[in-house]
C-alpha cells in the first residue's frame, strides 16, 4: 500500500512538471514532442543489424515507433492514459518487480522505442541513466543525434534523399557535409546541378552524364564558393546559418548581378559583393567608401 501511495504522489508531481514544461516550450515556440520513427525512415536506411542485448543511455532515447504523441520530448507521459500506466509501473517498481529489456531501433547516436515506451518514461522520471535494450541498428547515410528536433530530422531526411539522388559521397569521397537551416533547399541544389549539366553540354556539344555533372558542380561551383565564403569570414556575419545557406544566397546574388551587369562574376567577387550588399552595416558602409575612393582616384 505504501508503494501505491508513493506512486500516486509521484504521479501528481510528474503531471504538474509535464504541464509546466509544456507551457515553457509553448512560450518559446518550440516543439514538445518525441521524434516519430517513420520520419527516421526518410533517412533512406540501407539495412539493419541486430545487435542483441545492450545497455544504452536513457537520455539518447528520443523517439518512438507508434507512441510518440503520448509523451513529451523528455519521454514523460502527456496524456491521462499514459500517466495512469506510468503510475502502475512505478508501484510495481517500488514493490521490487524487475522489468524485461525494452526493444529499440538505433539510428546514428539516437534510439527509437519499438517496445517499452512506458518503461523508458519510468526511467526518465526517476533519473535512471541506463536501461537494458534489444537493439536493432539501422544503417543510414545521415545519422540522428540525441538533441535533434523534428525539423532537424526532416532536414536530414532531405539530405539523405539528395545524397541518394547524387551519389555525392561515392563520386567525391572527400566531399564535406552540406547542411541547411531551412527546408526544401536540397531541391535547389539538384536544380543547380541540372543547369550546370545543360550548359556544359552546350559548351562541349555532348551529352553530359549525370555523375559527371554532380562532380563538376561540387568541385567547380559549390566548393570554390564555399572556399570564398570561408576566406571572407562571411559566416560570422550571419549567426545561426550554415555555409550551404550562404552558398545559395551568394549564388542568387551572382545570378542577379549577371542579369543586371551582363557579366558573370566569379565566386570570390560574388561573395564580396554579397557581403557588401547584405552584410553588417559597417561592412556595407566600408564597401560604399571604397567605391567612392576608387571613383575619386579615377577622376583625379
Amino acid at each position: 500500500m505504501r508503494g501505491v501511495w508513493q506512486a500516486e504522489t509521484e504521479a501528481e508531481r510528474l503531471e504538474r512538471r509535464v504541464r509546466f514544461q509544456e507551457l515553457l516550450y509553448r512560450l518559446r515556440g518550440e516543439p514538445d514532442t518525441l521524434l516519430p520513427f517513420h520520419q527516421a525512415l526518410a533517412l533512406r536506411p540501407k539495412g539493419e543489424r541486430h545487435l542483441g542485448l545492450r545497455t544504452i543511455e536513457v537520455d539518447k532515447v528520443v523517439g518512438s515507433v507508434d507512441r510518440y504523441e503520448d509523451f513529451d520530448r523528455h519521454f514523460l507521459p502527456k496524456t491521462p492514459h499514459t500517466l495512469e500506466r506510468w503510475k502502475r509501473l512505478r508501484a510495481l517498481a517500488l514493490a521490487g518487480v524487475e522489468f524485461p529489456p525494452i526493444e529499440v531501433y538505433q539510428v546514428g547516436e539516437a534510439y527509437f522505442v519499438k517496445d517499452g515506451n512506458h518503461r523508458v518514461a519510468l526511467a526518465r522520471a526517476t533519473g535512471q541513466r541506463f536501461i537494458d535494450a534489444y537493439v536493432i541498428a539501422l544503417e543510414v547515410p545521415v545519422p540522428v543525434e540525441p538533441g535533434d528536433t523534428l525539423k532537424d530530422l526532416i532536414l536530414k531526411g532531405e539530405y539523405a534523399h539528395f545524397l541518394e539522388r547524387t551519389r555525392l559521397k561515392e563520386l567525391v569521397p572527400e566531399a564535406e557535409e552540406i547542411r541547411f537551416t531551412a527546408l526544401g533547399r536540397y531541391d535547389l541544389l539538384l536544380s543547380h546541378i541540372a543547369t550546370r549539366r545543360y550548359f556544359k553540354g552546350l559548351e562541349e556539344d555532348r551529352e553530359i552524364p549525370w555523375e559527371e555533372a554532380v562532380v563538376d558542380w561540387y568541385r567547380g561551383l559549390y566548393q570554390p564558393t564555399v572556399a570564398a565564403i570561408r576566406r571572407l569570414g562571411l559566416l560570422e556575419d550571419f549567426p545561426g546559418r550554415t555555409e550551404a545557406d550562404l552558398y545559395l544566397w551568394v549564388m542568387d546574388h551572382r545570378h542577379f548581378l549577371a542579369q543586371e551587369l551582363g557579366v558573370d562574376l566569379g565566386p570570390e567577387e560574388a561573395a564580396r559583393s554579397y557581403e557588401a550588399r547584405f552584410g553588417p552595416w559597417w561592412k556595407r558602409w566600408g564597401g560604399v567608401l571604397k567605391g567612392v575612393w576608387r571613383l575619386r582616384e579615377r577622376v583625379s
